[in-house]
């Protein structure tokens, strides 16, 4: 839920939950049943696992951090009670994902989404294509300060784009997010950017610049992984181009003042505008736009023969809310041309709710903090202190699936150690980030695993192995840490 569309309720003031009566094997039994539960369930089905069973396995999970919680003296009352907390923390992320369905719905009708396309397959070609990609969510995510609406607007065109030319589409959702947490991590509108530094104890400009060492590295390295990619990259649709483009055409009216709505969404955003009213507002003028640019589709979908008040509000609502597609002859297209609307997000929700469950028991029953606690136990070096948190930020993100959580939970635990190693805290802030917020993405059950695979319509295993900058992250974290590079030392701050 990174530094997402909206101000969430950021859950820095919540007590962790200690239980001394739970010991590290008791904590981890629910952890193993979980992932060996879903990695059976993986097996068996496949790229539909998110369609509903990975949800109940979630559940499943959940129900035996329960029991281990009963047997340790934490009360039923006392685990849906975390529970609660954990669920009404997504309230602003599900309203969010409601109206990325919504938006790309009447972004769809209106044309704006083909318009896109059909521009961008005249500028781009596979050879750039990714590292292009790369640098448009740079730029969008920095602006932004948030990897969700830049997947939820120029990721979803790039995805589009990237099925015309051929490109594979894992490779493209890499690429996407790869730029998009950039900015995710670095912007000073990002609500993880701020978050991190506040649980470490430092400020969020020093937090920036020092973050900018391992940062910089990571996202050059992304580039010029993805350009080898460009080179070596065998596509099949470059030559079908300009019959595509004749087919977009021949769907769609396409005009330049399209690009008013989503230049407008991303300067309200910008302008820090609250997210939900911007995307709202962008899904109420695609509804407008529809109406002035394309009719004729708006009355299909509506279900008449000509546009009236009952057909143009029956097409934009079926857009908002239900499947839609432009109908068109080519077969490339077909699935471009295809959109949710908000249904389409109820099974991203619903995971949501389930891992929210897991969570909120795990943490009701002091197993995370016992997990946390642990991991700081089997290191004393300096090195080890930063491979102790990296990992706690990543079994964080596996356990409690929230990205906030995987935050504040080693922030505080690990505010004291790094103090008493004499580290500056700007050295845990950038840890917090390194390994909590970009990583949080790669696992298909977290909030944000959801939500990304959910919009770009990519499954989260086909994109982990291409988010290049996401998984490189904590390696490079790691390595400043085992060759001492930039590592702040707490007598410089009180000698200078």
């Amino acid at each position: 839920m990174q530094s997402q569309d909206i101000k969430p309720t950021l859950p820095e003031n919540d007590p962790i939950v200690k239980n001394k009566e739970l010991n590290i094997w008791e904590a981890l039994i629910p952890v193993v049943a979980l992932v060996g539960m879903l990695a059976y369930n993986v097996l068996v089905y496949g790229d539909e696992a998110l369609s509903g069973s990975n949800q109940f396995i979630l559940l499943l999970g959940g129900a035996v951090a329960a029991v281990v919680g009963i047997f340790n003296k934490v009360t039923f009352e006392q685990m849906l009670e975390e529970v609660s907390e954990n669920i009404k923390s997504t309230a602003g992320a599900i309203l969010i994902l409601l109206l990325v369905g919504a938006l790309s719905g009447t972004w769809l009708v209106s044309g704006i989404i083909p318009t896109m396309i059909y521009y961008g397959l005249q500028v781009l070609n596979p050879t750039i294509f990714l590292p292009a990609c790369v640098v448009i969510c740079v730029v969008i995510s920095v602006a932004t300060g948030s990897s969700w609406t830049t997947s939820a607007t120029v990721g979803i065109a790039l995805i589009g784009i990237a099925d015309a030319l051929g490109v594979p589409l894992g490779m493209t959702a890499g690429a996407v997010l790869s730029g998009a947490y950039f900015g995710d991590k670095i912007s000073p509108m990002s609500d993880t950017t701020n978050l991190a530094p506040a649980m470490a104890g430092t400020d969020l400009f020093t937090h920036i610049r020092y973050m900018l060492l391992t940062t910089t590295p990571t996202i050059i390295i992304t580039l010029l992984v993805f350009i080898v990619i460009g080179f070596n990259l065998e596509t099949h649709g470059t030559a079908d181009t300009h019959e595509i483009l004749q087919a977009v055409k021949a769907s769609i009216n396409i005009s330049p003042w399209l690009f008013v709505v989503p230049v407008l969404v991303i300067f309200l955003i910008v302008k820090k505008t609250p997210p939900l009213v911007a995307l709202l507002i962008g899904t109420l003028l695609g509804g407008v736009f529809a109406l002035l640019f394309q009719p004729s589709i708006i009355t299909a979908i509506g279900g008449g023969t000509t546009l009236n008040f009952e057909t143009g509000y029956k097409g934009i609502m079926n857009a908002i809310t239900v499947e839609t597609s432009i109908p068109t002859d080519n077969e490339a297209l077909k699935g471009l041309f295809t959109a949710g609307g908000m249904t389409k997000m109820l099974g991203t929700i619903w995971l949501i709710l389930c891992a929210m469950t897991f969570g909120g028991i795990m943490d009701a029953i002091g197993a995370l903090a016992t997990i946390s606690r642990s991991l700081l136990k089997l290191f004393h070096t300096t090195f080890g202190l930063f491979a102790s948190t990296v990992a706690s930020c990543l079994a964080i993100n596996l356990t409690a699936s929230d990205q906030y959580l995987s935050i504040v939970v080693p922030g505080k635990m690990y505010a004291k150690a790094f103090k008493d190693k004499g580290l500056a805290p700007e050295n845990l802030s950038r840890t917090l980030e390194d390994s909590g917020t970009v990583t949080s993405v790669l696992v298909p059950w977290n909030t944000c695993g959801a939500y990304q695979s959910s919009v770009l319509g990519v499954d989260t295993f086909h994109y982990a192995g291409y988010a290049v900058f996401n998984w490189l992250s904590p390696f490079m974290t790691l390595l400043f840490a085992a060759f001492q590079i930039k590592i702040k030392q707490l007598r410089l701050e009180v000698g200078s």
